[in-house]
């Protein structure tokens, strides 16, 4: 299958084509996981893989000419460490067991624990959740910081300050799309509800079912990108504030360490969630509930400041406007 795909995007050579096969491609990887049982992961293989990341694609797109800027340096060190990381993570490939052999570790002594004794230790009926959310707080935390950090990477790298004469252009062109897509413009608001309420089902039900701060993050996102597609960037300038989505990025990072914190101050290991509560099962279901929404606040947060970074940067210079509009 993917033979068949790279043929498909070596024969079209279209940007545009490249971006929808790799949303069709993320939405049969989804349903792949779906019949695995795996829906966790398709919830994110379907928000990530197929929706935001094909969009950040197309936003790409708009950014990218025509023609190639000439290479005015040879970046032999680059290709060296390059090289050399890629032959080292090779190597260390050696070690590991083969393609799901049944006698790797993970089959015979991480799993069994975490799918015998989760519910008595944990509480929570989705294993996947107090895996996540509990016996690797830890390393979900630094993935957290990861995605804080890209966020920061982007507004280092792609901040715009857009001019008052050029969020006029743009505010004149909207005015003029908005009659040819009327009919988008209002189902996109019958719609945006409705996603909204989903990733919050998603964010305060990942306890008990598939889901969680990642994926409802995601989806949050994507309500917002639908909402700015559809209206235009400087409506939702207007509607949403990015000082205000810098403040919840790095407020999602300090709930989510903050939980960890107060484990410590009451001598106990980082993130043991026992802490929080008399009762140590409800003391995971406050810890979990704390770091996941942390997540679910850095994560939505993330994916719209690098969406607004890279879709202002395509509008600095709007199309002309006729003087009908």
């Amino acid at each position: 299958m993917l033979v068949g795909v790279a043929f498909a995007i070596i024969w079209m050579k279209d940007l545009l084509s490249i971006s929808m096969l790799s949303g069709i491609y993320g939405l049969l990887s989804a349903s792949f996981f779906v019949a695995m049982d795996a829906v966790d992961v398709a919830f994110t293989e379907a928000s990530v893989g197929a929706g935001v990341s094909t969009l950040l694609m197309l936003v790409a797109i708009t950014m990218t000419g025509r023609s190639e800027h000439p290479v005015r340096h040879k970046p032999l060190l680059a290709l060296a460490v390059v090289f050399v990381t890629g032959s080292l993570l090779v190597y260390g490939t050696w070690d590991m067991p083969y393609f799901g052999s049944a006698e790797a570790p993970i089959h015979q002594h991480v799993a069994p624990r975490y799918i015998n004794d989760s519910m008595q230790e944990i509480g929570v009926p989705n294993i996947v959740t107090s895996v996540l959310a509990s016996y690797r707080a830890f390393d979900t935390f630094g993935e957290v910081v990861v995605i804080f950090t890209a966020g920061i990477g982007v507004l280092a790298l792609l901040s715009v300050v857009r001019r008052q004469e050029d969020i006029e252009k743009i505010d004149s062109f909207n005015n003029s799309m908005h009659e040819q897509h009327l009919v988008l413009r209002i189902v996109a608001k019958m719609l945006i509800p409705f996603i909204m309420l989903f990733a919050f089902y998603v964010q305060f039900h990942g306890d008990f079912g598939p889901g969680g701060g990642f994926q409802a993050g995601v989806i949050f996102a994507a309500a917002i990108f639908l909402y700015t597609m559809l209206f235009g960037m400087s409506t939702a300038y207007r509607v949403i504030n990015q000082s205000f989505m810098q403040i919840l990025a790095a407020s999602g990072v300090l709930l989510y360490g903050s939980v960890g914190v107060i484990s410590l101050l009451n001598g106990k290991e980082f993130f043991d969630y026992s802490v929080l509560s008399s009762n140590p099962v409800t003391g995971q279901h406050w810890g979990i509930f704390l770091v996941e929404l942390g997540v679910g606040l850095t994560v939505a947060s993330v994916m719209v400041i690098i969406f607004f970074n890279f879709a202002g940067r395509s509008e600095n210079s709007p199309p002309p406007v006729s003087k009908d509009s």
